[in-house]
């Protein structure tokens, strides 16, 4: 098989200024796409703004011969979402891959947390995925392809102390990638989630030295660069990967028991009796979709 390239295809990743989305941004242009820098330019808890940030990888694709234009916005505000998009539309023509990958932490216990601490994460991680990537998807129909990825975490997929918000909308990032794959499957768009680990601005005080030195951004480059290629079937999955490694990860359900007949009362004590074998995920996997749970309630429903 030959190499993976987006030569004609136009690549929008969103806090591109840095870390793993300047990784995404480079790699995409070097295999032919073009490619709109989105970043703010803020700190890591989304203080403050600049250009220097998206302005500089423009620079480094544009010496290596590649294309690409920057944008400034904001993913958290509708009006920043539609113009990134229009970004890429005025300068290319269209919008192939979506990376939503900027972010920022606020981290703290819960108890401890303020709301401006719980909504400043959820509006860029949560509601800056809903603001970019509906006039995406709208560009995308339009041409019957598009690959979006979404950046879920370790945090909200297994959780991680101190971080409610953020695992919170990561987990959000889920939830709303299992039902976007439904909704534009058939227009040939497809929506993956990656939860990358790799030591960045967000991340390079929290990882001991001698593990961060080998947590590098590039290492999540490869699995993102795939599921965004037009040979890349997978769709509605999540992908955890660092270092080198990558796994599929998956919410799934055990078979569970049926109990009573759908007609009599069950009482509690008859879950507590039975919570064995309720708790057991031996043999659980994960379902395509919500009208999937029903096969399990098959013998009360019949």
């Amino acid at each position: 098989m030959g190499d993976i390239r987006f030569d004609g295809k136009v690549a929008v990743v969103t806090g591109a200024g840095g870390g793993l989305g300047r990784e995404y941004a480079l790699d995409f242009a070097k295999r032919g796409a073009k490619v709109v820098v989105n970043d703010l330019g803020g700190a890591r808890d989304g203080s403050g703004q600049s250009r220097s940030a998206a302005d500089t990888v423009v620079d480094e694709i544009k010496k290596m011969g590649g294309s690409a234009v920057a944008c400034y916005d904001s993913v958290s505000t509708v009006d920043g979402g539609e113009n990134i998009v229009k970004a890429a539309v005025d300068a290319f023509g269209r919008v192939d891959i979506l990376v939503n990958n900027a972010g920022i932490l606020r981290d703290k216990t819960f108890i401890k947390m303020t709301v401006e601490e719980w909504d400043s994460v959820m509006s860029v991680h949560l509601r800056g995925a809903f603001c970019v990537t509906r006039p995406a998807l709208a560009v995308m129909r339009e041409q019957n392809f598009g690959r979006i990825i979404v950046t879920t975490s370790v945090s909200g997929v297994f959780g991680n102390f101190g971080q409610s918000n953020y695992g919170a909308a990561k987990m959000g990032l889920v939830g709303f990638m299992n039902v976007l794959k439904l909704e534009a499957a058939k227009y040939n768009i497809h929506i993956n989630a990656v939860a990358p680990n790799a030591v960045s601005r967000m991340t390079q005080d929290v990882l001991p030295p001698e593990i961060a030195k080998k947590m590098l951004a590039k290492f999540n480059v490869p699995m993102v660069v795939y599921l965004c290629s037009e040979e890349c079937a997978e769709n509605g999955s999540i992908f955890v990967m660092g270092a080198g490694w990558f796994g599929k990860a998956a919410v799934v359900c055990g078979s569970g028991i049926a109990l009573g007949d759908a007609k009599r009362d069950i009482p509690a004590e008859e879950v507590r009796d039975n919570f064995s074998k309720i708790a057991n995920l031996d043999g659980a996997k994960p379902l395509s979709n919500s009208a999937e749970v029903f096969q399990f309630m098959a013998p009360l429903l019949s």
